[in-house]
């Protein structure tokens, strides 16, 4: 299996998985997809049912990611996921797992891992993955990264300890709940460096591309990334809608539909791969909050991103996002793989006019039948009595992410949109967001032993304007 760049036209060589690993962002500004996707069927679907069952979670992922990486032998693959994927980790030897919320709605349960939010499910994957290949290679790795909330911490404690890693990771200063910040400013490793950039995510995200478009720059420090512009990060995340799509059904030509919490849409572009290799997915449901840039997309065909005063401080904050990053790949399969196009609609027409249209082409008229894709918005008032109305209902208590998930998916139901079942992930425990589960309940919800008194110890950040020379600067000297 060989990958290429979403803004390739000059047709490279393709790379092999392990240069994409290390790599994240492509040359050219693009990033990296296989050249095809791996085609599963009833067969193939069964073997993995039966691997589940009797080997687990790490053997199906290793059997999934098998199909993608071909650079790195079986068994060494095999002992990599066992050791990202263990109940030590995740709290329960199955890893992931399902509660029924009544009415159709399931909730798929991806956030049990050391920082209770679904991107540990690819970052302990990740580091394993760095550590291995570093080590094979014997070099060193500088991560760059940017979060809205939940990717910084589940990067950082996924390295922990990886001696041939320095992390740089940057925040919008004071966008994040005060559980997010504590939980990644409270790390003690002189590898691991807290950024808080004077804007907003997606200045962050525009920081960590400027930087890796120094090819000079990036070579000299070695620079890598952890955000889901590294292929390896959807890939791994490609494994839990398998499994959860296994745990939900009997017969192997059952379908679903996936309902999906969406900030860089790199958690439903995951989705998509696994529906386009031939998982019987029916429907996937983008779901926004009032940044709402990708549901307009697929409403209107209109791809306008927001400036920072125009992205809304939300109480769903990993999702305060307006240039989604992995949108860039699904336009790339929308458009047949065109890389010209993609070129002109992500560099010239965003640069230029901070938008572009499809509207009215046959590949956006048949988004819905070709790509399954449905949307819809939620607001912080339907936060609040979705997260009140699912706690009578169920019992359960949901994050304001997963909320936003759970809010669209009923109105989609309701309306007749999408069949049931619907399975929404997610994306974090409640213990996260204090504040916005206290205004919609009345309550606190208790919380883990693990995380008591977080928010009370000393914090290790620093200060940066938005500006990519400081940066750089400060990548040099460290």
């Amino acid at each position: 299996m060989k990958y290429v760049s979403t803004r390739d036209t000059d047709n490279r060589t393709p790379l092999p998985f392990c240069d994409i690993l290390l790599e994240g962002l492509a040359p050219d500004g693009g990033l990296y997809l296989p050249e095809s996707y791996p085609l599963v069927g009833a067969t193939t679907l069964a073997s993995w049912r039966a691997l589940l069952a009797e080997e687990g979670y790490a053997a199906l992922a290793a059997a999934v990611l098998g199909l993608y990486v071909d650079d790195i032998p079986a068994d060494d693959l095999r002992a990599i996921c066992e050791r990202a994927y263990t109940a030590e980790k995740f709290g329960t030897p199955e890893i992931v797992g399902l509660t029924d919320l009544g009415g159709g709605v399931r909730l798929g349960h991806l956030s049990n891992g050391p920082t209770a939010a679904f991107k540990d499910m690819a970052m302990q994957l990740l580091g394993e993955l760095f550590e291995y290949e570093l080590e094979r290679r014997d070099q060193t790795l500088t991560i760059l990264g940017a979060t809205s909330g939940d990717t910084g911490s589940a990067a950082e404690y996924a390295m922990l300890g990886k001696e041939r890693v320095t992390v740089f990771m940057l925040t919008p200063a004071g966008r994040m709940s005060p559980f997010q910040q504590a939980q990644m400013f409270s790390i003690a490793d002189p590898a691991i460096v807290n950024i808080a950039l004077d804007g907003v995510f997606d200045d962050a995200q525009d920081l960590v591309k400027a930087v890796n478009a120094d090819a000079a720059f990036k070579a000299e420090h070695r620079i890598g990334a952890v955000n889901s512009i590294n292929w390896a990060r959807l890939v791994a995340q490609v494994v839990y809608y398998i499994a959860l799509w296994l745990q939900a059904t009997t017969r192997d030509d059952e379908s679903v539909t996936f309902a999906v919490p969406s900030g860089n849409f790199g958690n439903i572009c995951a989705g998509h791969i696994a529906r386009e290799m031939g998982l019987p997915i029916s429907t996937l449901v983008l779901a926004t909050n009032e940044n709402n840039v990708l549901a307009e997309f697929f409403d209107t065909g209109i791809y306008r991103i927001r400036g920072t005063a125009e992205t809304l401080e939300t109480s769903s904050p990993s999702m305060d996002i307006s240039k989604a990053s992995n949108f860039e790949r699904f336009v790339f399969d929308l458009l047949g793989r065109d890389a010209w196009a993609i070129r002109r609609l992500f560099g010239r027409d965003l640069s230029r006019d901070g938008l572009f249209i499809l509207t009215g082409t046959p590949e956006f008229v048949g988004v819905r039948e070709r790509f399954g894709f449905v949307a819809g918005s939620s607001t912080h008032a339907d936060r609040l009595a979705t997260i009140k109305a699912e706690s009578e209902r169920s019992g359960y208590v949901v994050d304001p992410h997963t909320a936003d998930g759970v809010k669209v998916a009923r109105d989609l139901l309701a309306a007749g949109a999408v069949e049931e079942p619907v399975i929404v992930l997610e994306t974090a425990l409640p213990v996260k967001f204090s504040a916005t589960i206290v205004e919609a309940l009345g309550h606190d919800i208790e919380r883990p032993e693990r995380f008591a008194g977080l928010e009370d110890l000393p914090r290790r950040v620093l200060a940066l304007p938005n500006d990519a020379d400081a940066l750089k600067r400060l990548i040099a000297g460290a």
